[in-house]
């Protein structure tokens, strides 16, 4: 059986999109290979026996990059393992150093902003050690445009993050309705870390009034907080979209959840009527694909989304739901009025969300480092 190594940063305790995908890449792989990790002080908790676990401290940053770096060379000179994955962009150089060291092919799982973060040390050393990768793995068509546009010229597979599939609860649009008490308004929903390049603060100026005064009880409900781990990414908080949408009179139309436990989530995509994925475009700051468009799909949810970086592999525009040119506000608010008076089916949207299952994903990933 092939040996696969691990390194990242983004795993829990942290959560979100990369900590998840981080996590269910670890599982799927350890279905065909053995899989260690080095990854962060608590990982252990959350993987099966099976996946040992060599921690390293999560911060600062500069510890995690020094532990992280020994223990992948430690791991690749004792264990040899057969390929050496990065995470993220992040911990590509030390899969790379390691891997010459053991005779290991290295790759790194890239997600977009990890190739165009604009901090100057992050280019002159990241950038050259993503070059001398055996094959990188993006998340999204944009994502591997990006990586060739940074010169990367090996092979780059293609290989969009996975989702997993709930099974239908007839009562889970009753509860979330009954614990947030909104009755039987139409409910928007935004899911997510509050990043800038989320565009909520826009969304509830230039495009929630424009749907307000079509459809006057609609209420647009938050569920996330601001990135405070993340590198790189510039955050709104809370606070400021909420009196954005004051001073666009549109404050009793919004309401902020903060994070939720997992079920509650399911419960929100259930009850909901429409995800709302307002993602701008802003330089060196990608979205690289939109997890959370595909999660929704799963829960029978449809998406309106500007169509921007790898949001349009991510939401299948007339199946999944409505993807409108970037920064077209009012066609965004039309699509959102459009869908909520006449919805998708719901058994098309999941249709779609299922070709996004985490086997599959697993499926390609093996294909990709073990063929």
């Amino acid at each position: 059986m092939k040996k696969i190594l691990i390194v990242t940063r983004n795993f829990p305790p942290l959560w979100g999109g990369m900590e998840r995908l981080n996590l269910r890449m670890a599982e799927e792989l350890s279905r065909a290979a053995e899989v260690r990790l080095v990854a962060p002080d608590g990982a252990e908790k959350y993987v099966a026996e099976a996946i040992a676990v060599s921690p390293a401290p999560l911060k600062p940053l500069w510890r995690f990059l020094c532990a992280a770096l020994f223990r992948t060379w430690r791991e690749a000179r004792s264990w040899k393992p057969d390929v050496i994955l990065a995470g993220s962009g992040l911990t590509a150089p030390m899969a790379l150093a390691a891997s010459r060291q053991c005779g290991a092919r290295a790759f790194a799982y890239l997600h977009g902003l990890d190739i165009t973060a604009p901090h100057r040390v992050y280019r002159m050393l990241w950038r050259p050690a993503l070059r001398r990768m055996d094959a990188v793995i993006v998340n999204s068509r944009a994502t591997a445009d990006l990586a060739r546009n940074i010169g990367l010229k090996q092979d780059i597979f293609i290989v969009p993050p996975g989702v997993d599939l709930p099974r239908e609860d007839e009562l889970a649009r009753a509860r979330f309705r009954d614990a947030c008490q909104v009755g039987n308004r139409p409910v928007l929903l935004s899911v997510g870390r509050l990043a800038a390049r989320k565009g909520l603060r826009e969304f509830v100026t230039e495009v929630l009034p424009r749907i307000v005064s079509e459809i006057r009880d609609v209420l647009f409900v938050i569920i996330g907080s601001p990135p405070s781990k993340a590198l790189f990414a510039e955050a709104q908080t809370p606070e400021s979209i909420k009196q954005a949408a004051e001073n666009a009179g549109v404050g009793k139309h919004v309401r902020f959840l903060g994070n939720v436990s997992d079920s509650a989530l399911l419960d929100a995509y259930a009850g909901s009527d429409l995800h709302v994925f307002p993602v701008r475009h802003i330089p060196n700051d990608p979205e690289g694909f939109g997890m959370v468009a595909v999660e929704a799909a799963a829960g029978g949810l449809a998406t309106v989304a500007y169509a921007t970086g790898g949001v349009v592999d991510a939401v299948s525009d007339g199946e999944s739901g409505t993807l409108v040119p970037p920064g077209d506000t009012v066609a965004f608010a039309e699509a959102v009025c459009a869908l909520l008076r006449n919805p998708l089916p719901p058994e098309r949207i999941r249709r779609f969300a299922k070709e996004f299952a985490w086997p599959r994903f697993g499926e390609k990933l093996c294909q990709c480092l073990l063929s």
